[in-house]
C-alpha cells in the first residue's frame, strides 16, 4: 500500500482538476474532459467553473462549444443530475447511468398523471414539432393540447437520447432551454455505442482519472450506480489501482496505477493556490467523503442538508470560506473567511473576487468581506445559491 500526505495529495487533484495556477488552461473542451463533465444544474455553474480554470475565458467560448460547434451538450447522467459533458463521454455517461436515470423521470412523469401509453403518442409529435429547429417547453405546451404533465415528458424524451437540451431563451442565466431532436444535434453520435458493462468500467476509470485519489464510496456516490457495480468494475478496469493510505485520515483510497509517479512529484508550489469556485462545482461535488478539504466544523456552512455545494474560496486545495455575488443596490461581490490569511493570500483572493464580479456584472464591482454567517442547514432549501444573503 502507497503512503502519502494530504498535501501532496490535494496538489494532485488540483492539477487534475485545472485549479493550480500551472495546470490552468484555455482548451474548454479538454478541461471538461478531464475533469469528469462540469455540473450543470444551474445554468451559470458551467461558465464560472470554467472561468476558474481558463485564464482568458469568455461566456462566448462555452455558448460556441455548446451551440454552433456542438463540441459539448448537456445529459442527465451521474446521480440523476445534468452536466455539460464532451461529444466521446455522451455515450459513456448515457449508457451507464441510463437505466436509472429513466426509471427515476418515467416514475416522476406517471405520479404528474401521464401514462406510457399517452407518452409514446405525446413523444413522437413532440419529436415531429421540433425537427429541423429548437422550441422552448412553453412554446410546445402551446403546440400540443394534451393532458398530463409535457415539462415531466420532455424530461423523459431528453433522458432517452431523444432530446437535447439546446440552446436558452435568455442568455448565460437562463434555463428556459430550446428542445431539439438529439440526433439532428448531435449526429454521429451512438449513444448505443456501448454495452452497460463497457460503460460502467469506462466510467469508473474517468472518475478515478479526473479524481482519484478516491474512496469506493466516492465512486458510488458520484455515479450514483452503488457499490456492488463499482466493486465489478473496479476489477474490470484496463490498468491496476493502486490502494493509498493518506496521512491523518481513516479510509483507503484507490488511485490508477499511472498516477503514482505524478503524486510522489505533487509537490506544493511555494505560494498558495487560490480558486473561488462556483456552487455545485465539481472539485466540491466529486466526492461524499470530503475531510481531504473541509474542516468538519466549517462542514455547515458549505454544505446544505441535501448535500448542495456553496459557492467557495479554496487555499491549497481545502475550503477557507464562501463568497456571494449581488446586483442590487450596485454590484458587489461579498467574502467570508474561515480563518486569517496571510495577506498576499487575501490580496489574491480579493484579485480573484474582482474578477468574478466583473465577470458576472459585465462591469467592475465592488468587494466586501462578512463577518457572520447562518449554517446552510439553518436556512431554507436553495440557500446554497445565495449563502450570504443580508449578512
Amino acid at each position: 500500500m502507497m503512503g502519502t500526505t494530504l498535501r501532496q495529495v490535494n496538489r494532485l487533484v488540483l492539477q487534475k482538476q485545472h485549479l493550480a495556477e500551472d495546470a490552468r488552461i484555455e482548451d474548454i473542451e479538454r478541461v471538461t474532459d478531464e475533469i469528469g463533465g462540469l455540473h450543470a444544474t444551474g445554468a451559470t455553474t458551467p461558465y464560472l467553473s470554467l472561468l476558474a480554470r481558463c485564464p482568458d475565458f469568455r461566456k462566448d467560448t462555452l455558448d460556441d462549444a455548446l451551440y454552433r460547434r456542438k463540441s459539448l451538450g448537456r445529459m442527465r447522467c451521474m446521480r440523476k443530475t445534468i452536466y455539460v459533458l464532451n461529444r466521446a463521454m455522451m455515450p459513456v455517461a448515457w449508457k451507464a447511468t441510463g437505466a436509472m436515470v429513466q426509471k427515476a423521470s418515467r416514475r416522476y412523469m406517471e405520479a404528474r398523471g401521464t401514462s406510457p401509453q399517452e407518452y409514446e403518442a405525446l413523444a413522437q409529435t413532440i419529436l415531429d414539432m421540433v425537427r429541423g429547429r429548437g422550441m422552448t417547453a412553453t412554446a410546445i405546451k402551446q403546440a400540443v393540447s394534451a393532458q398530463g404533465d409535457v415539462s415531466a415528458v420532455l424530461y423523459l424524451m431528453c433522458d432517452q437520447g431523444l432530446l437535447v437540451r439546446g440552446q436558452p431563451e435568455g442568455g448565460w442565466k437562463d434555463q428556459q432551454y430550446r428542445y431539439a431532436s438529439f440526433a439532428e444535434y448531435f449526429p454521429g453520435v451512438d449513444l448505443e455505442q456501448w454495452g452497460e458493462e463497457e460503460a460502467t468500467v469506462l466510467l469508473v476509470e474517468r472518475y478515478l482519472r479526473a479524481y482519484g485519489p478516491a474512496t469506493e464510496n466516492d465512486l458510488a456516490w458520484w455515479t450514483g450506480l452503488g457499490k456492488r457495480r463499482v466493486r465489478t468494475a473496479l476489477k474490470s478496469l484496463p490498468e491496476p489501482v493502486t490502494q493509498v493510505h493518506i496521512t491523518g485520515l481513516k479510509e483507503e483510497y484507490l488511485l490508477l496505477q499511472a498516477d503514482e509517479e505524478r503524486l510522489q512529484h505533487a509537490d506544493p508550489p511555494s505560494d498558495p493556490a487560490v480558486s473561488l469556485l462556483p456552487s455545485l462545482d465539481p472539485y466540491l461535488m466529486g466526492y461524499k467523503d470530503r475531510e481531504r478539504y473541509i474542516d468538519q466544523h466549517v462542514y455547515p456552512y458549505v454544505f446544505d442538508r441535501a448535500g448542495n455545494a456553496t459557492s467557495t474560496i479554496l487555499k491549497d486545495g481545502r475550503v477557507a470560506g464562501v463568497w456571494d455575488f449581488e446586483d442590487q443596490p450596485a454590484p458587489l461581490v461579498k467574502l467570508h473567511l474561515f480563518q486569517r490569511c496571510e495577506s498576499y493570500v487575501l490580496d489574491d483572493i480579493y484579485r480573484q473576487a474582482h474578477r468574478l464580479g466583473a465577470f458576472i456584472a459585465d462591469r467592475e464591482t465592488g468587494v466586501a468581506l462578512c463577518e457572520q454567517m447562518v449554517p446552510l442547514p439553518e436556512r431554507s432549501a436553495g440557500s446554497f445559491m445565495s449563502p450570504l444573503r443580508g449578512c
